[in-house]
């Protein structure tokens, strides 16, 4: 599964995981495969430790290795600033 975990500025723990990776087998192939964009982005559904909203990210398919800790925190904190200014 694809997982990461990072702390934002607030000290909140955001678990991120990519969309789909805890099934198997063909099923799990084509779900990753709906979920990436035109842009070749796949859905990455970030959980906070308390407090804080649910945000679902777009980013790279390797996400997991390729993205620093401070530009998921970015894209996190940059989404969650989006919601509360709904």
């Amino acid at each position: 599964m694809r997982s990461r975990e990072v702390t934002d500025s607030n000290s909140t723990r955001w678990s991120c995981v990519q969309a789909f990776t805890g099934t198997n087998g063909k099923a799990a192939k084509e779900a990753v495969q709906l979920t990436e964009n035109s842009e070749n982005k796949v859905e990455v559904i970030c959980t906070p430790s308390g407090g804080a909203q649910t945000v679902r990210l777009r980013l790279d398919p390797q996400w997991d290795v390729s993205v620093s800790d401070e530009a998921l925190v970015s894209a996190i904190e940059k989404q969650t600033n989006h919601i509360s200014s709904d």
